[in-house]
């Protein structure tokens, strides 16, 4: 009450919404406390105590893009949070081999991926030692740092930027770079698995057929991209290596585990 403007927000704005929240105890409690958080996520903080930042990627979009946020951020529930601060794990996150997976098993919301992190990441096989990888930190800063001056130079955001990544008509050597130091990145993740045999070389290929009679004007869904035998290529890899590896899991009788380490992904509202 000591701010009342914000208050007067919360009141016209929040209240009402949680007044109808009575279906269970969680919905009553929520009612009941309406200027509260919905939801306090121990398990998120918990996670992340002791960290300067998180790796954060929204939950829905089309862009896969990865970056980081301070810890101090309040999310909201659309945002998956991962306790990560090294360029390690950003480079495998948001190289090609992960977002092949992630497009494989997220479901969709239109032209949308949703990220789920128990479909998406907790069975996705990371290369060994890719959180800590020399070669992946390298990579992966080189990429996330010039990707930040770059937004910071165009003052475009994340999804300008990608949007400028994948289309065919773009060649502004500064969008170019971007393309480049993402193709090394994925080199850098694809030698992680000892996969050296596989090209990184990318083209503009639609991202899923259209019907170009009824299509219209809009802009086409062209993704600057693996064409479909390498992608194919790396998704049965992938697939191979998750099964090689339940089935050692099961042999040895440990318990299902994230793939990526037993290490705690929420998120903001978990």
């Amino acid at each position: 009450r000591r701010w009342p403007d914000l208050m007067k927000i919360v009141e016209e704005r929040v209240r009402p919404e949680r007044a109808k929240l009575t279906n269970n105890a969680i919905g009553k409690k929520r009612a009941r406390f309406w200027w509260h958080y919905g939801s306090t996520a121990k398990e998120l903080y918990a996670a992340i105590a002791g960290l300067d930042r998180v790796l954060v990627v929204s939950r829905i979009g089309n862009a896969f893009a990865f970056t980081f946020l301070p810890t101090g951020t309040i999310c909201n529930e659309k945002v998956v949070v991962f306790p990560f601060i090294g360029f390690a794990p950003f480079a495998a996150l948001q190289s090609r081999v992960h977002e092949i997976w992630t497009r494989f098993f997220s479901s969709t919301l239109k032209d949308d991926l949703q990220y789920t992190p128990s479909d998406c990441f907790a069975t996705f096989p990371f290369p060994d030692g890719w959180d800590t990888h020399p070669a992946l930190e390298a990579a992966g800063k080189e990429y996330y740092t010039y990707r930040a001056a770059l937004m910071v130079e165009n003052r475009e955001g994340m999804t300008k930027t990608y949007n400028r990544f994948h289309d065919h008509y773009d060649n502004d050597p500064r969008i170019t770079k971007l393309r480049d130091l993402h193709a090394a990145m994925d080199r850098a993740v694809l030698d992680a698995y000892g996969w050296t045999d596989i090209p990184t070389d990318c083209a503009f290929l639609l991202d899923h057929a259209i019907d170009e009679a009824t299509w219209g004007r809009k802009r086409k869904p062209y993704r600057y991209r693996w064409p479909d035998p390498i992608r194919d290529e790396v998704l049965a890899r992938l697939l191979a290596l998750n099964a090689t590896r339940a089935a050692a899991e099961t042999r040895a009788g440990t318990l299902a585990r994230p793939r990526s380490g037993n290490l705690t992904v929420a998120t903001a509202d978990e």
